[in-house]
């Protein structure tokens, strides 16, 4: 395959893709969400160097084959962690190497990583520089449109000119700010009004990035409006857990290609992926809290989430607490 090709294929997935979110797009969440697209870019959730560095880095980063296009999300601010923790990733073939500069959480301050990065474009531009040099997969940069009491209309386009100096071209923006003091994560994912017409700005001064936009998009509606109006690439988050299918399964239209599957053949193609966890030992509800929303509207959801709710993380569930949910869907919604 020609490197035009890749760099094609790559900006194609990125039309549509699922927003890395902490404690929710694990591996488990990601296969179910890839039987609903063939198309849309996935992302894990943000793992830092260091934990890759020194902690179990199979089950950091081991994913399903079915899971591409994929891309693993870092976070860090140390270029020289950076840096070999992408030499480490490499043997597990993402399709793209992220770094966050948009989670705002404490945690992520003290360690001088995400949203706090915005300050110092510079530095990313290290750290960008650093990891491009330990892999031919494109290194991406998820970002804010400012933080604090920063200006974004100054911010934004400063920061994307330095860290687009070291060689990225790709940039997803979350079109809201970070507040870092006084707001907790989920008032930053919710309070900061959006702009989105500073995004579309940015694409227009810089229209040979790659430029997606992210925050506060809940429909195929809305990502395609977006596109419409010059943006690359649309990632969409919270809806596409809450309600996966009325996100995902019509995803593929954005592409030309029709719907793959309904709900139901996704709940039934899952089966035999849960069956192959439970004998490897995992649990019932390591898969299913990922599913709740699957029915999400239909007669019946509401019993499904709360068979699964109470059942699935009891000691020894199975494949019966999984047909007991989809039977409250009514007849012939449990195919074995």
């Amino acid at each position: 395959m020609s490197d035009l090709s890749i760099k094609k294929g790559f900006h194609d997935a990125h039309r549509l893709s699922v927003a890395p979110m902490m404690d929710w797009t694990d591996r488990h969440c990601r296969f179910f969400h890839r039987l609903m697209t063939r198309r849309a870019m996935l992302y894990t959730e943000m793992v830092t160097a260091p934990a890759i560095l020194h902690g179990p880095r199979d089950r950091l980063l081991a994913y399903h084959a079915a899971e591409h296009p994929v891309a693993l999300q870092l976070g860090g601010s140390d270029p020289l962690e950076l840096a070999k923790a992408v030499q480490l990733a490499q043997p597990y073939g993402y399709d793209e190497i992220n770094l966050n500069v948009g989670c705002p959480s404490d945690r992520v301050q003290s360690g001088c990583f995400g949203a706090i990065l915005m300050e110092r474009p510079q530095l990313v531009a290290e750290c960008v520089a650093a990891m491009q040099g330990e892999t031919d997969q494109p290194v991406t940069v998820k970002c804010r449109i400012g933080v604090d009491d920063h200006e974004p209309e100054t911010m934004l386009p400063q920061f994307l000119e330095i860290v687009a100096g070291a060689g990225v071209t790709h940039f997803i923006i979350h079109a809201r700010k970070a507040w870092l003091k006084g707001l907790s994560p989920k008032e930053n994912r919710e309070i900061p009004p959006l702009d989105y017409p500073l995004v579309l700005r940015m694409k227009q001064h810089f229209p040979e990035l790659t430029i997606c936009i992210n925050g506060g998009i809940d429909s195929l509606d809305l990502a395609r409006d977006l596109l419409g109006q010059g943006l690359d690439g649309v990632m969409i988050g919270r809806a596409a857990y809450h309600d996966p299918a009325s996100v995902l399964l019509g995803a593929d239209a954005l592409w030309g290609d029709a719907p793959s599957q309904t709900a139901l053949e996704v709940a039934a193609a899952m089966r035999p992926y849960i069956a192959a966890h439970l004998e490897a030992g995992g649990r019932l509800h390591q898969i299913t809290r990922h599913m709740l929303g699957l029915f999400h509207g239909r007669p019946g959801a509401r019993a499904w989430r709360r068979v699964l709710s109470e059942g699935a993380s009891r000691d020894g569930a199975g494949l019966e607490v999984y047909n007991a949910a989809l039977a409250q869907l009514g007849p012939g919604a449990v195919v074995t």
